[in-house]
């Protein structure tokens, strides 16, 4: 029914009959209560137990896949490495390489989606980050659309990971590229906002009410119906033509969001156009200040000793071959048990932790922990691509630590690793 300010409800009615001395209906007695707030919780707990499904999905069948294709990639580059140019085979071996690549970007992208990421979040001014992107932008989307960034001053403080941000930038901005074949507008504004429990019982996601800054990214394109915002942030439902979009750019900017904490919606019109409205906590805590940069070598080749700790055999052994191959000794272990025993029994001096996260029995963070009381210079460096939920809840990782997205290659193997070796501690940054 309408109020009369002209908003809808939903009542539930109950009819009760009043018969007469000869036991006819008389009179209807009807009750009606209002149940909009109720069948409004009811839609954010549906919905958010079809993400939540749908994201277990697709974070266990990305981490599997992450280690088959780092083995798949690594083994390719030795391969490259191995067979000249001009030999017939070289061309199979870079399809092979170029194939491995792309469905690792498609695994990244869906465990962003099922917030199962590790991630490096630090506080950021959001007008900063979108004047970096801004340029990277204005290439991306082309000379026929126009594109606009309003950005309040004073704007609040956020933390998250930054390389995720913008990637969430990024991904909007292609999305309302696409819906204007024959250009338009594309607007990119900040705000303070202050999220009431009006606007929070209202949305059709749960977020909580408190200050936020907004982001708004607007476009002048095609629009979308009601049945495609509902589908919107889902994995794999794109509106785009076959080969044209794999249907995940908004289900990677839903689970970044989600995973920092934020929320995101969406307004759109068909012919109209789309504004997309990300939503991040506002926190009264200083930027945090970049990390001192490592003195890197020329070379990414070295002599340290790196302890490798992975629980699965194929990805264990091609990182050991790959570190070997660079001059580095390395001591393996399957899990963090072994992985303590090992450093008991090494008298001599270990300069690196390289660990898997998500290990069964101890964790990747917890090992660290236990590694660093035992050798207190140790570095510590993790490698993921999968969080699971078994890092305290949060798959955020300690000040000082470096972080190695799987499936990686050989190359970032290598430099990451150098990266880490050389870095300055953080006591004699002070």
């Amino acid at each position: 029914m309408r109020h009369k300010d002209g908003s809808w409800c939903t009542l539930e009615s109950t009819a009760s009959t009043i018969l007469n001395s000869n036991g006819k209906v008389e009179k209807l007695v009807i009750v009606n209560r209002d149940i909009t707030g109720r069948r409004r919780l009811e839609q954010q707990f549906q919905q958010a137990q079809k993400m939540e499904a749908v994201g277990r999905l697709s974070g266990g069948v990305a981490h599997d896949f992450n280690n088959l294709l780092g083995v798949i990639i690594g083994y390719g580059e030795i391969l490259e490495e191995a067979i000249k140019n001009g030999d017939p085979l070289r061309d199979s071996v870079d399809e092979i390489l170029r194939a491995g690549r792309q469905a690792a970007g498609l695994t990244r992208q869906l465990l962003a989606f099922s917030r199962q990421q590790v991630l490096e979040p630090k506080v950021i001014d959001l007008n900063v980050v979108i004047t970096e992107v801004e340029k990277m932008l204005r290439r991306l989307i082309g000379e026929d659309i126009e594109l606009t960034a309003v950005l309040q001053p004073g704007l609040g403080r956020v933390k998250a990971d930054q390389g995720q941000i913008e990637q969430v930038i990024l991904n909007m901005a292609v999305n309302a590229r696409d819906a204007m074949p024959h250009g338009g507008k594309l607007t990119l504004q900040t705000a303070n906002v202050e999220i009431d429990e009006v606007f929070a019982h209202s949305s059709p996601y749960p977020i909580q009410s408190g200050p936020y800054v907004c982001l708004i990214v607007t476009d002048t394109g095609v629009g979308m119906d009601a049945a495609t915002q509902a589908q919107v942030f889902e994995p794999f439902f794109t509106t785009k033509e076959k080969g044209k979009g794999t249907g995940l750019g908004l289900s990677m900017v839903y689970g970044v969001v989600k995973q920092s904490g934020g929320h995101v919606n969406v307004y759109s019109e068909p012919n109209v156009g789309t504004a997309f409205k990300v939503y991040l906590p506002s926190v009264p805590e200083t930027i945090t200040p970049e990390r001192p940069r490592a003195n890197l070598n020329t070379s990414l080749r070295g002599t340290e000793t790196v302890l490798l700790v992975e629980d699965d055999d194929g990805l264990r052994t091609l990182t050991r071959s790959l570190l070997e191959r660079s001059g580095y000794t390395v001591l393996v272990a399957k899990e963090g048990n072994q992985a303590l025993q090992t450093s008991q029994q090494h008298k001599a001096t270990v300069h690196l932790l390289l660990t898997d996260v998500v290990m069964p029995g101890i964790s990747g963070p917890v090992l660290a922990q236990q590694i660093t009381r035992q050798r207190p210079e140790i570095k510590v460096m993790y490698m993921s691509g999968y969080t699971g939920k078994t890092v305290a809840g949060h798959a955020v990782l300690e000040p000082g630590s470096f972080f190695l997205m799987k499936p990686f290659t050989r190359d970032s193997l290598t430099s990451k690793v150098r990266e880490a070796l050389d870095s300055v501690p953080a006591a004699a940054t002070k």
